[in-house]
């Protein structure tokens, strides 16, 4: 290349450089307005964040002792009810233990009295209605004898017949 033709590129990037240059200064020089116009708005945001952030940090400390004893009074009442529930449930246990023998109890009474009643029952028909059946059957037949012995006569054979027939 001559020296003409290498003088004119390294002039026309000198110049590229330098147009460069200028729009990033000019760029640089935008974003530096930009940042002062939000430090603008943000600065009386700050303070009032400020404010709150100490107001709620007043608050917080005013609250935190409440809370650590509302905390413990919970500790306090949980182990007072874990307490109450143990006894509860020894109680509980115990009393169907009870529960449970007595009804064991029970059970053996009634099936004994269910014993003695029917022993009782066969007793009794043993005893009051075995002779009770053979007076009956001594009655009747002596009834028997008695019509019989009523009627006197015979009867006759077309009576006995129809007797049988009645039978058969």
């Amino acid at each position: 290349m001559s020296e003409d033709t290498f003088r004119w590129v390294i002039t026309a990037g000198v110049g590229l450089s330098w147009l460069i240059m200028a729009v990033m200064a000019g760029a640089t020089l935008g974003i530096y307005r930009a940042s002062k116009r939000l430090e603008e708005k943000v600065t009386p945001l700050l303070e009032k964040a400020g404010v709150v952030v100490d107001k709620a940090r007043s608050i917080i400390d005013e609250a935190a002792p409440k809370i650590r004893d509302m905390v413990d009074k919970a500790q306090e009442m949980t182990a007072t009810a874990r307490e109450q529930v143990m006894r509860l449930d020894a109680l509980v246990t115990e009393t169907s233990e009870r529960a449970r023998l007595q009804i064991d109890r029970i059970e053996i009474a009634v099936d004994d009295t269910v014993n003695r009643v029917q022993e009782t029952t066969h007793a009794v028909q043993s005893t009051v209605l075995k002779p009770v059946r053979e007076v009956n059957g001594v009655v009747s037949g002596l009834r028997a004898a008695i019509a019989t012995l009523a009627r006197g006569n015979r009867a006759s054979v077309d009576h006995a017949t129809q007797d049988e027939e009645m039978f058969i």
